[in-house]
């Protein structure tokens, strides 16, 4: 059980075995990991290998983040309204975060926060930015 003839040092409650020597002394020497980025993978040889690039996952909020600037129109659902039930919004993509999307109208220039629990889809007429893993570049190139 013991490692070359030497028991182990119960470093918890301070016992301490001959033969082991104490932290404090020369000749110790710690078996001390080397720094490493955070969530970069080490080979068993203690080289770090270099994280793949990393990619914004494919939620609704970080598409349309990658789409600010363009028009589209927004097909909301509003439950138990007696006035309307769903509504359609045109405008151009100000910002969009976890739970709200921020538009402004060409038209009047009013600028309309609208909720994600409400958004049914988005419309573009025009080609999207998109990125996501197994998905290269952004929109494939159209044939000639």
């Amino acid at each position: 059980m013991y490692n070359q003839g030497v028991p182990p040092v119960n470093f918890m409650n301070g016992v301490r075995y001959p033969g082991v020597p104490n932290r404090g002394t020369a000749g110790y020497t710690a078996n001390i990991p080397p720094q490493v980025p955070s969530g970069s993978p080490m080979t068993p040889g203690g080289t770090v290998v270099p994280a793949p690039p990393q990619f914004e996952q494919s939620y609704v909020e970080n598409i349309l983040r990658l789409n600010l600037g363009k028009q589209a129109t927004f097909y909301m659902t509003y439950e138990n309204n007696s006035q309307w039930n769903a509504k359609v919004f045109t405008g151009i993509i100000e910002a969009a975060g976890r739970d709200h999307i921020v538009i402004s109208e060409r038209t009047t220039g009013r600028r309309i926060i609208l909720l994600m629990v409400n958004l049914d889809y988005v419309v573009f007429d025009e080609p999207l930015n998109y990125q996501y893993p197994g998905v290269i570049g952004n929109p494939p190139p159209t044939a000639r």
